[in-house]
């Protein structure tokens, strides 16, 4: 089976002072719920955050079933791109589904999809009808990633796309993932309040 990156470095600006990976949600960081999502998909877990994070995720996915291994970003707050990056240099499976600490929602059909998708090629990446691209929910063929994203850091280029854009991607359109399973998949929790509406839903 494959591996699943956890990418949790983000500062969580509009969360406030607390770290939105660890909160608690319905009583669970939210972290976890993310890789709880993610056991029955693949074999292993890799963390990509900053090095300050790590006591307190590991707390978190301290008896989460599966091997956890992380992968902390050298230079910190590079941005989603560069994290994404760093997590799948780590990974020593072919392909890895990468998906943001704040997505507790993850929909198992969506990413069987993705999976099944990016099979022969270097990722299959969500994009909604809202014209986003959903980079971190997505898959990806790992050491091809991690070569595109270094190169796309080391030139400076920061946009999310930059490293596809030497890849051999297919792009998964909102149709297509809602035959598979729920567009909750990508629903992520930024605000205190995002949270507490969301506890509801896990009670």
């Amino acid at each position: 089976m494959p591996t699943g990156v956890i990418i949790a470095g983000g500062r969580s600006t509009r969360f406030g002072e607390a770290d939105k990976a660890v909160a608690p949600l319905a009583g669970v960081p939210m972290i976890r719920r993310v890789a709880d999502r993610l056991v029955p998909l693949v074999d292993a877990i890799v963390i990509n955050g900053r090095p300050d994070q790590r006591e307190a995720i590991e707390a978190a996915l301290a008896d989460l079933s599966l091997p956890v291994s992380y992968a902390p970003d050298e230079t910190p707050d590079e941005g989603p791109m560069a994290g994404i990056g760093t997590g799948l240099r780590a990974v020593d499976t072919e392909y890895a589904v990468v998906v943001a600490c704040d997505m507790p929602f993850l929909d198992r059909g969506v990413v069987e999809l993705l999976f099944e998708r990016a099979a022969g090629h270097d990722a299959a990446v969500p994009k909604l009808d809202d014209g986003w691209y959903q980079t971190t929910q997505a898959v990806y063929r790992a050491d091809a990633m991690a070569d595109a994203c270094e190169r796309a850091v080391a030139r400076g280029d920061r946009k999310i796309l930059a490293p596809l854009e030497e890849l051999d991607w297919v792009v998964i359109s909102e149709a297509e993932l809602e035959s598979a399973g729920s567009l909750e998949s990508f629903r992520n929790l930024n605000t205190q309040a995002e949270f507490e509406r969301a506890e509801t839903e896990f009670a």
